[in-house]
């Protein structure tokens, strides 16, 4: 199943939208003409990607931990993976996954045009088959694929991240369904299933984590050195 890109209305906002215009304002030096496309694109087709303040954050998140190997669960056409692939370096790698053969070749575009492109491995397909067919420790792991695959991704990218290395998640608290009682889900037991994700991270003690809730929660857990 690809992520809906059906309207998902906010029903309890985790940053109220002054706070995050006011941010907003702070990072113009970022801007540059293949985000004013991506985020245009974004917002023409209803497209899910983080937006500029997630995605300044996840650059020096990845900046913070020196990550030259990044894996994406749920890549889309590209927005998430400039961001890693600007912190990663002309020596660092960025393994896409998309279902969708169209997001494969808009991502290289817009990666090309931001000269990124050579630090990129985009591969369609599934996102969890992928990770599995391919070899190795990661310094990222991040996911922003299906949300009712979450707690799955979450199993499988757990034991395959560095001492010291990072999971991270986008969309944790689903427009504040998290943390009411009755709400109205866009997929039925999506929300059931982010809840259950948060836990189990919160919950390990290989890690240390926290929420970012800026834009609709960003889950960051590191792994501790044993």
């Amino acid at each position: 199943m690809q992520s809906p890109t059906v309207s998902n209305p906010i029903v309890l906002a985790p940053v109220n939208p002054a706070i995050e215009k006011y941010m907003r304002s702070l990072v113009s030096q970022t801007d540059h003409p293949v985000l004013a496309e991506m985020e245009a694109e974004a917002e023409k087709n209803n497209f899910p990607i983080v937006g500029r303040l997630v995605g300044i954050f996840l650059e020096t998140l990845a900046k913070t931990v020196n990550a030259k190997r990044i894996f994406e669960f749920g890549s889309g056409y590209g927005y998430s993976a400039y961001w890693f692939a600007k912190a990663a370096g002309v020596d660092g790698r960025v393994i896409c996954t998309d279902g969708d053969p169209l997001n494969k070749e808009k991502a290289e575009q817009y990666l090309e045009s931001a000269d990124l492109a050579q630090r990129i491995d985009f591969r369609v397909g599934t996102a969890q088959e992928t990770f599995a067919q391919t070899e190795g420790i990661f310094d990222i792991c991040y996911n922003d694929a299906d949300k009712g695959d979450y707690p799955q991704i979450w199993r499988m990218a757990k034991d395959r991240i560095r001492p010291g290395g990072l999971y991270i998640a986008d969309n944790v608290l689903w427009h504040g369904r998290v943390a009411l009682e009755h709400y109205v889900d866009i997929v039925p037991g999506w929300t059931e299933a982010i809840l259950e994700h948060n836990s189990l991270i919160f919950d390990d003690p290989e890690f240390d984590a926290f929420i970012n809730p800026t834009r609709d929660g960003v889950v960051v857990a590191r792994k501790k050195a044993m």
